[in-house]
């Protein structure tokens, strides 16, 4: 399967290649990114939805919660762009997808944020899908830091 994704992503990886980016851009630019992502969104969608989550005045409740629905779906939408980015980065210098750890993780903490999405639905009126939503994007968010690190360890290989 890599092989038939490596082969879908190649023209891509070739169009980027001729722009002839300087090689710490294609080497350090999407952890660069991926980084600011994840550090200052996800950090901040995290803390709005606990803000609302565990204040007292309903007032504050919605507010934080308004700014975290209006958040995460731009959050998810990086990330989902950033995983193909950072897909099409290996193959732009020519290393393996789908080996690393922080492929794992980079699939998990997806699949995290997409069963949280599906949550989300559900949430109106439902403490237990409430409370779940809120596990599930705290332990995402784990996850998302020791993917952080696992990417810096893979561009520091390479």
């Amino acid at each position: 399967m890599a092989e038939q994704v490596r082969a879908w992503l190649q023209p891509a990886a070739d169009f980027f290649a001729g722009l002839n980016f300087p090689e710490p851009v294609v080497h350090w630019g999407h952890p660069l990114m991926m980084g600011i992502v994840l550090v200052f969104m996800g950090s901040f969608a995290a803390l709005t939805g606990w803000r609302g989550r565990l204040a007292t005045d309903p007032e504050v409740a919605q507010t934080a919660w308004g700014e975290h629905r209006k958040l995460v779906p731009w959050l998810y939408l990086f990330l989902a762009l950033g995983y193909s980015g950072g897909l099409l980065s290996l193959v732009m210098q020519g290393q393996e997808i789908f080996q690393s750890p922080h492929f794992v993780t980079g699939t998990v903490v997806l699949a995290g944020l997409t069963v949280n999405a599906l949550l989300s639905l559900g949430m109106k009126g439902q403490a237990w899908t409430r409370t779940l939503h809120a596990y599930v994007g705290s332990a995402t968010l784990a996850v998302a830091v020791v993917h952080m690190a696992l990417g810096v360890k893979l561009g520091l290989s390479f």
